[in-house]
């Protein structure tokens, strides 16, 4: 087994880098599998967010892996080098410990990391990628995880990015109560934030999606004004607007600079707060470039979320000590499982011993031999030949170091040659 993890995330690389990895959910089974099918690796789960795409896989050769990672995006490895991370067994299993206990998010201690870990492990498993090896590790991570939460501080008083979405229109606006709000997809993260704003009683709330029957489901989960449109209706509703808030899985930008141009001139000059969620990127980055346009990427949103940090920093060494000890039992899990194929090998090989010995016995007694006759030499050729090769180790001292060959045969057999 050779576990391995590599990615990148938003400590590593900026979001222009981390768009260009990004696996939405609609191709994931297929990369999924193909990566399995390319023999770079036995087993494979992808984590892919907003924040971080990282590969956690059962591979003898992770730069084949790698290799797989920038051809599936056209993007050079050489330009991807700078930004990634590798690591070993025990430094993945560490660093899956602290991505589901929220330790390594913007947002320290946030706990929707942990339910998109389980969607990436339920979409490996559906893929059938999901072998031994990462459901031992993922289950353990979940184990570790509930652990963190319930005996350290590590989530209390976060700032979700959903209500630092709030707090940052709040800068830029005197009340939410007298804005029109368009979210654009309705996925976990915009209603996350569609909820936030609708306990602010805006004066309306749009869902643009690009199926309008699941815009209205989510409109309708939500208090007070709200209402559905398809995303081919936004080029003529977008000036109506004061906060767009937009996070898809779409591959292409859905709004360009010269639709917001327009925009911000019907609206005579009056501001829009537009925050964009997605990876890659909604909204095109120039649109930073116009004048009353107020535009804001994932990454810009960590100072907000700095809120209450330092409390949570002191509850994350607990946090930390504790993933420590569940490193250590999990390296020493798969110091056993590495061991499995020498104990199988050397079972077979007594299997065979027994059984040649066993042969010479049933034609012993079928000549007529007397069975107490046949039963004391076949216990004696039982003990010879399992004995044979530890005798010869040691009598013959030559190979390994002979004293450490001596105090191996003394544990495995449980002597006392003093007495």
């Amino acid at each position: 087994m050779h576990l391995v993890a590599f990615g990148l995330n938003h400590l590593s690389a900026p979001v222009a880098i981390r768009e260009k990895l990004a696996f939405p959910a609609e191709v994931l089974p297929a990369a999924l599998t193909g990566l399995v099918d390319s023999q770079a690796a036995k087993e494979v789960a992808i984590v892919s967010t907003c924040n971080r795409t990282e590969i956690y896989c059962n591979s003898q050769d992770p730069s084949a892996a790698l290799l797989w990672l920038a051809r599936y995006h056209d993007v050079s490895l050489d330009t991807l080098k700078p930004y990634l991370y590798q690591l070993d067994a025990p430094a993945a299993a560490r660093h899956a410990f602290r991505v589901a206990s929220g330790l390594d998010s913007m947002v320290l201690g946030e706990t929707q990391i942990l339910g998109q870990l389980k969607d990436a492990v339920r979409a490996a498993e559906n893929s059938g990628t999901l072998g031994i090896l990462l459901n031992t590790l993922f289950q353990k991570s979940f184990a570790v995880a509930k652990e963190v939460r319930s005996q350290t501080g590590v989530g209390a008083s976060s700032v979700s990015m959903a209500a630092a979405a709030v707090r940052l229109a709040e800068q830029i606006f005197p009340t939410v109560g007298e804005l029109k709000v368009l979210f654009i997809g309705a996925g976990e993260m915009i209603e996350l934030v569609a909820t936030h704003f609708a306990a602010r009683n805006p004066r309306q709330i749009t869902i643009a999606n690009r199926t309008l029957a699941r815009g209205h489901a989510l409109a309708e989960r939500l208090p007070g004004n709200t209402n559905a449109v398809t995303l081919a209706e936004l080029p003529e509703l977008l000036a109506q607007y004061d906060v767009v808030v937009s996070s898809t899985a779409s591959q292409l930008p859905i709004i360009g600079k010269g639709l917001v141009e327009r925009a911000v001139k019907a609206r005579r000059h009056r501001p829009i707060f537009m925050l964009d969620l997605a990876v890659p990127r909604d909204i095109e980055a120039e649109v930073a470039e116009l004048d009353d346009v107020f535009l804001y990427s994932v990454d810009d949103i960590a100072d907000i979320v700095e809120v209450g940090r330092e409390a949570r920093q002191q509850a994350a060494g607990h946090a930390e000590t504790i993933i420590g000890a569940r490193v250590a039992e999990f390296s020493d899990w798969l110091r056993q499982r590495e061991r499995v194929p020498l104990i199988r090998s050397l079972r077979d090989h007594a299997e065979q011993q027994r059984q040649q010995a066993l042969k010479v016995a049933l034609k012993q007694l079928a000549r007529g031999e007397a069975p107490e006759a046949v039963l004391e030499l076949l216990s004696q050729q039982l003990t010879n030949k399992l004995m044979h090769p530890p005798t010869r180790a040691l009598s013959g001292g030559k190979g390994a170091d002979p004293d450490a060959l001596a105090d191996a045969v003394v544990r495995l057999y449980r002597l006392h040659p003093e007495s």
